[in-house]
């Protein structure tokens, strides 16, 4: 099965921002960076502010949104844990997503003190208590994606309250591509399933986390991909590369 649909590309700039907070200063800059991103072909921008503002901080977000504003057509999205409260100068996560209204907000069940994302929403003890933060986000113009697991009835409980879109959780599928698993082909027939019901159901499909190079081409065969959201492997490329040619390539790979 290929896909023959255009998947856009939301390039994470966490990584950059990261590298930023190791020194004092504003260096690299992550706005700049953000707008060669776009210059290079990236169809929108993402970040995941924390409350330890390890990497993205809030003035990064508003800065962000008004990058984005300047570019028609290119999308702005915010990730992360709907439940994470003010700290410091982190107004909370919902309060920063209100302040800026992205075009997409892709909610995440992060903790605090958590590395990187895991794993996707259990809806079933968690669906309840999503559902108003998501008509909350819509009333204020801002499309939804839950970050899910490969798993239907999920999606189909994602489906039920309310979110536009969900982005299936891509870190399984990457460590076995990595390793050339045996088990990739059920693996990915797995997620191929769970995309078949998202498009059955009507509700709309991304993908994000551990995807790069190597193993895009082949996850992008998954119908109905609207868009993918890259950040770690794409800097990592980029150190090789140049940030535009490592953009280019992956967008290549989307189109």
């Amino acid at each position: 099965m290929i896909n023959n649909n255009r998947t856009a590309l939301s390039v994470n700039l966490n990584k950059i921002a990261l590298i930023r907070n190791s020194r004092p200063g504003n260096y690299p800059n992550v706005v700049s960076h953000g707008e060669l991103c776009i210059a290079s072909g990236a169809d929108g921008l993402t970040v995941h502010p924390r409350p330890d503002q390890r990497h993205i901080r809030p003035h990064d977000v508003y800065e962000l949104s008004e990058l984005v504003k300047g570019h028609p057509g290119i999308e702005f999205n915010i990730e992360g844990n709907p439940y994470a409260e003010s700290m410091g100068d982190f107004p909370g996560f919902i309060k920063l997503v209100n302040d800026v209204r992205p075009h997409q907000c892709t909610l995440v069940p992060d903790s605090n003190d958590q590395l990187t994302s895991d794993h996707g929403f259990n809806l079933k003890t968690s669906g309840e208590k999503l559902r108003p933060l998501i008509r909350e986000l819509q009333d204020n113009g801002v499309r939804v994606s839950l970050f899910m697991d490969p798993d239907i009835e999920q999606i189909s409980l994602a489906k039920d309250i309310g979110a536009d879109r969900i982005e299936l959780y891509t870190g399984p599928y990457a460590e076995a591509h990595k390793l050339n698993s045996p088990d990739l082909d059920a693996l990915f027939q797995t997620y191929l399933a769970a995309a078949v019901h998202a498009q059955k159901i009507g509700i709309g499909l991304n993908a994000g986390h551990d995807l790069n190079l190597e193993n895009l081409a082949h996850f992008r065969q998954i119908p109905a991909l609207l868009e993918v959201s890259i950040g770690h492997a794409l800097i990592v490329d980029a150190i090789a590369m140049g940030l535009t040619n490592a953009v280019q390539a992956y967008k290549a790979l989307c189109s």
